[in-house]
Parts: C-alpha cells; sequence; structure tokens
C-alpha cells in the first residue's frame, strides 16, 4: 500500500548506504546497502553450520563486517527461522537461514530478518532490504551515511567512490 503524504511525514530519511550495528551477533558496525528491490536482507557469512539445541535448529557462522579488511572474523551463533529460497543477485534460487536480530541504525533500534549468504564477491557486506525498512525510512538515493553518530564514527572509512558502485546491476 503507497504512503500518503500524510503517513509519510512521520518517517526518517536513510542513504543508499548506512553503518548499522548488528549487538546480538556481536558487530559494532557494518556498512549496508539500502536495496529496495530486496525483500529480505542479507548479511555476509561464511562456515555457516546447522545444529539443533534442544529441539531448535540453530546456525553458527563467521562474518567479515569490515569491507576489504578478512582481519576482524566475528563468530556468531543464533536460533533459525526458517530455511527460505531466495534469488540472488545473478537471479539463481538459493536456499539460506534466515534469523531475526536487533538492529541499530542511527538512534533507531528494531528486530529484521536476515538470510545469511556469502558476500565475498560482492562490495557490500550487508544488504538492508525493504521489508526491514517498510513503514519506518523514505530513502534518499543521492545521501549516504544520513543516520547521524553511529554512522559517521565508524573506523572504516576506506569509500569506494559513487561510480564505483558495490553490487552488480546497481547502475
Amino acid at each position: 500500500m503507497p504512503l500518503s503524504a500524510k503517513s509519510a511525514a512521520g518517517l526518517g530519511t536513510i542513504g543508499w548506504r548506512e553503518w548499522v550495528r548488528l549487538p546480538q551477533l556481536q558487530v559494532d558496525r557494518v556498512k549496508a546497502k539500502v536495496d529496495t528491490g530486496a525483500t529480505t536482507s542479507a548479511l555476509h557469512a561464511s562456515d555457516i553450520e546447522y545444529f539443533n539445541d534442544r529441539e531448535q535448529l540453530m546456525v553458527t557462522f563467521k562474518l567479515h563486517p569490515l569491507q576489504r579488511d578478512d582481519s576482524l572474523i566475528v563468530e556468531a551463533t543464533a536460533p533459525v527461522l526458517e530455511k527460505r529460497s531466495v534469488r540472488n543477485s545473478g537471479g539463481q534460487a538459493q536456499e539460506r537461514p534466515v534469523i531475526r536480530t536487533p538492529i541499530f541504525c542511527g538512534q533507531q533500534q528494531w528486530e529484521i530478518e536476515l538470510t545469511l549468504t556469502n558476500r565475498d564477491l560482492m562490495g557490500f557486506r550487508m544488504l538492508l532490504g525493504r521489508a526491514a525498512i517498510r513503514h519506518r525510512f523514505l530513502v534518499d538515493p543521492a545521501g549516504s551515511y544520513l543516520m547521524g553518530p553511529l554512522s559517521r564514527s565508524a573506523p572504516d572509512l576506506d569509500e569506494p567512490p559513487l561510480d564505483e558502485l558495490d553490487e552488480p546491476n546497481a547502475r
């Protein structure tokens, strides 16, 4: 359902890329590309392994939250909500684990669903899909890091030039 001007007035505005924090996964900051073409958000993960804990399917995985820096490795464990078929950027269907975790963007916190997938070939370690931002933000496609202190205080400032977008088909 499209937003009316009245209902859009209460929404925050985010840029096409933002710094976010995933505290439950011990990720202090990761650069996320806001992708309104993707329904679900995705997080770069490797060494994905499933196990059962008291009848609950769990997943353990590793991630490198900083672009072009594999020295920081974060290991995380989370309950699996489901395994979901998702089309990747090449149009191929992949079955991915889906987890739910709190996210901080600027001063806002809420829970989102994330699929876990290997994004080594992609420049952004995280995609923030439209289900995560629906009824919460408007997107300024010309803006970057509009969400305040968390966005601007991150040490990983080796940004790609604006004309060197990090996703295939991003132009």
